[in-house]
């Protein structure tokens, strides 16, 4: 059978991405462009400053992707772009990108979901997964429990009802001055608390529900933080830190594997920026372990949005000729299975 090559594109949020993928599993390059330093001074994504930054970054990405992979646009399969969730202004950049590349060579076009994506990155981390598998897909915008039936058979089983959890821990680290984004920071610093300092909320919702929900958790944390500033005490940062860190870690594991029980799988697949955690790496792999299931998830690189794991995911539409036409548009709040042929 002949190789597969994939040009990935990903813009969704404040990385410009661009990637080479060979059968769905081999990554040839990664190119990624982050706008984390030019975001940071404002505590989280300016919308209009990452579209202005993804348009001049996005075809010295695409050329240096190529020029990595050691190959040129005509070898390329077919072109597979992020189409939503996500910014619209940064997600059109991607989307246009990625038409006008499939335009001018005649290639097929793939839409890909950001979540989707997310997903896949494991089928580069581990070149030997295979459906099916429970996913827990958590970073800035999403939090979702998925069952992954099928490579494009992907149902919802629970998501969260307000803020997901790397949104959470950005504007933690923002209350505690720590800076953005926030999920790095609070891992370094909770390494150094005691995470039964303090005892904060895990949300559970009644009739078997796998959602969550970390609104209250946040107002909780900033509650904690605002009355010790106004007592006038020193606030014990690595202590919040770690047990901040645990109340999300002990909801989001426990929901995981609650859903990988009752639907008998035994297969468990981490994924998104939160996926780079620690914490949640080593609970979730830990907990599965001892009821006698399996944990994976991506090598950090891949935690993070990258183009690489949209080829990853386009190859699969590839396989099943499922294209888009040159009529793709953003959808910002696409929903997974939305679109699908």
């Amino acid at each position: 059978m002949k190789d597969i090559f994939i040009l990935g594109i990903e813009s969704s949020c404040d990385e410009t991405s661009a990637a080479v993928v060979v059968n769905g599993r081999k990554v040839l390059s990664n190119i990624i462009a982050s706008q984390i330093d030019l975001h940071a001074e404002y505590g989280g994504v300016v919308p209009e400053i990452a579209s202005r930054k993804h348009v001049e970054l996005i075809i010295p990405v695409i050329d240096t992707a190529l020029k990595e992979a050691g190959i040129t646009l005509e070898d390329v399969d077919a072109i597979a772009v992020t189409y939503g969730p996500g910014l619209v202004g940064a997600l059109l950049v991607g989307v246009t990108a990625a038409k006008a590349v499939a335009a001018a060579l005649d290639k097929p076009l793939i839409k890909v979901h950001h979540i989707e994506g997310h997903i896949a990155a494991n089928y580069i981390s581990h070149p030997k997964l295979k459906p099916p598998y429970i996913g827990l897909i958590a970073s800035g915008g999403h939090s979702h429990i998925v069952h992954v039936k099928d490579y494009l058979d992907i149902e919802i089983l629970g998501m969260t009802r307000d803020d997901a959890a790397g949104e959470v821990f950005d504007k933690i680290a923002r209350v505690l001055g720590l800076g953005y984004p926030g999920g790095p920071v609070i891992d370094k610093q909770a390494k150094l608390g005691n995470r039964k300092a303090v005892r904060f909320p895990r949300v559970n919702f009644p009739g078997g529900s796998y959602d969550f929900s970390f609104s209250g958790l946040k107002t909780a944390v900033i509650n904690h933080v605002n009355q010790a500033r106004q007592k006038g005490e020193e606030l014990n940062i690595p202590d919040i830190c770690a047990s901040f860190q645990q109340a999300v870690v002990d909801v989001l594991v426990d929901h995981t594997l609650k859903a990988a029980k009752n639907l008998n799988v035994n297969k468990i697949v981490l994924a998104g920026g939160v996926a780079a955690n620690s914490l949640l790496r080593e609970t979730l792999k830990s907990k599965a372990q001892k009821i006698g299931m399996e944990a994976l998830y991506p090598t950090p690189v891949l935690c993070t949005d990258n183009a690489a794991m949209i080829a990853s995911a386009g190859y699969y539409s590839f396989l099943n000729d499922d294209f888009a036409d040159l009529t793709l548009n953003a959808v910002p709040s696409l929903v997974i299975g939305e679109g699908r042929k």
